[in-house]
């Protein structure tokens, strides 16, 4: 299963902010849970019928056209500006007052976004993400005060020096871990794919320096990083969509040692579920990701391309042919001289 994450996942479950120092944020004073009801738009898109995918923690990218060639796009929403954030800010706490409270009656007045005066300016070559609303011209922003859109990634800018590693423009391919390409399910496969092939998919970004890196990719003398297809890492587990069971599958099943679950419904529309969302931490030692077996399959000479010595490509490539029993088995370290 598999699906572009362009906008924010809504939670499976409609969800409600009780006081509490939040598990995700330390310097958030309320926590936002699941409650037990599905949201009906889930159940409109046939949820039951979805099979649940391992939410991965990264960041997310895109491949999409870029001066004629298939590029790898990064994340930037655009937020809005200092005044117009701190407006907002004051107004959501007076909005969490009022439902921690219980107040019904006076319900704060709804936030109204000025789409072209409250926003930061878009860098050049900035792209809405799919699904944003665009008016006059003017892209919208969401409930959350984002407009979350993509930039071209640019060789040279630092901010991304990390999504740079795992892909060459020049001559279109990228590292992607995704199931084996033989179709074992228990098996993970790092190789190297065209661009091309990945085109309007959006995949996640992990390794060393990504998110404090919860599945120990790579070390600090050997930055790894790898791309993996939104989708791609599925469960063997038969899973339904009800809270009590996902709340036990979560805190007891090996399976449910994963960040969370994604929902790709056959409308397209995507659903998750948080740990958090049950007030569980993250991350967990044991990963789900981390325990299944890994080939790699990483010889260069197959797509006749000609990689830097220092390269992504030739590090992991010291490697290829190679099966891993877990993560923790593949000695990142070593690199290549």
């Amino acid at each position: 299963m598999s699906g572009s994450v362009q906008n924010k996942v809504p939670c499976v479950f409609k969800t409600i902010v009780v006081e509490g120092k939040s598990s995700k944020r330390a310097h958030q004073q309320y926590k936002v849970v699941a409650s037990r009801e599905i949201k009906e738009i889930a159940l409109q898109a046939d949820i039951e019928q979805a099979s649940p995918t391992e939410k991965i923690d990264g960041t997310c990218v895109y491949v999409h056209d870029f001066q004629g060639k298939p590029w790898l796009w990064a994340r930037h929403d655009r937020k809005p500006t200092k005044q117009a954030d701190k407006k907002f800010k004051r107004y959501q706490t007076n909005q969490r007052t009022s439902e921690l409270d219980g107040e019904t009656e006076n319900e704060v007045t709804p936030w109204q976004w000025n789409a072209e005066k409250d926003f930061r300016e878009a860098p050049e070559n900035w792209i809405p993400a799919k699904g944003v609303p665009v008016i006059d011209g003017i892209a919208q922003p969401d409930e959350n005060g984002h407009i979350p859109g993509w930039v071209p990634l640019d060789k040279n800018n630092r901010q991304y020096c990390w999504h740079n590693t795992v892909v060459d423009h020049k001559q279109g391919v990228a590292v992607v871990l995704r199931p084996s390409a033989d179709g074992n399910k228990d098996e993970l496969e790092v190789s190297i794919s065209n661009l091309s092939s990945l085109l309007e998919r959006t995949l996640e970004l992990i390794g060393t320096n990504i998110n404090a890196n919860p599945y120990g990719i790579g070390c600090k003398k050997n930055p790894i990083h790898l791309l993996i297809p939104h989708g791609a890492i599925g469960l063997n587990d038969q899973l339904t969509v009800n809270y009590d069971d996902l709340k036990e599958w979560f805190e007891t099943k090996d399976n449910g040692k994963v960040e969370g679950l994604v929902w790709h419904c056959k409308n397209g529309e995507l659903f998750k579920f948080h740990r958090h969302h049950f007030g569980l931490p993250w991350p967990v030692d044991d990963l789900h990701l981390c325990r299944q077996p890994i080939r790699f399959a990483l010889d260069p000479s197959r797509f006749e391309c000609d990689f830097d010595a220092k390269s992504m490509f030739t590090v992991l490539s010291q490697f290829d042919g190679q099966l891993f029993d877990q993560m923790k088995d593949i000695p990142w370290g070593e690199g290549v001289d």
